[in-house]
């Protein structure tokens, strides 16, 4: 029935510094913008090279979410990578900040974390 992840739906608090992080830093490609006037809200549709999807959306006064310790629902975003050490020093050149890469006990791959500007933890994860 489900083929794959059409997209994920991320709420900003700042929408400038969320579109820089995902755009400029990451690489994700602007499918569409869209300012929402009712709403005094934006609406950027991102896409990765294999055609999935992210949703960011800027709404005025969002309540944050916790992510430490966990809470419940949405753990994090994982995204495929050929190469763990090279994506993270490219990312690190760029200034962003990941944890040390771990090797997942139960796949023998390589993996490692980081945050989004508004501490959404995101992963790389050896493909």
């Amino acid at each position: 029935m489900f083929k794959a992840f059409h997209h994920v739906a991320i709420i900003c608090s700042d929408y400038s510094r969320s579109k820089h992080f995902y755009c400029e830093l990451l690489g994700l490609e602007v499918i569409a913008e869209h300012y929402r006037e009712q709403r005094n809200s934006y609406k950027l549709d991102l896409a990765l090279p294999s055609g999935e999807q992210i949703e960011l959306f800027s709404f005025a006064d969002a309540p944050t979410r916790p992510s430490y310790p966990e809470a419940q629902g949405l753990r994090h975003l994982a995204f495929a990578v050929e190469d763990v050490e090279k994506s993270v020093a490219i990312l690190s050149a760029k200034g962003i900040k990941l944890e040390p890469v771990r090797i997942d006990p139960y796949t023998g791959k390589q993996f490692t974390f980081f945050s989004d500007p508004d501490g959404l933890p995101l992963e790389l994860y050896q493909q």
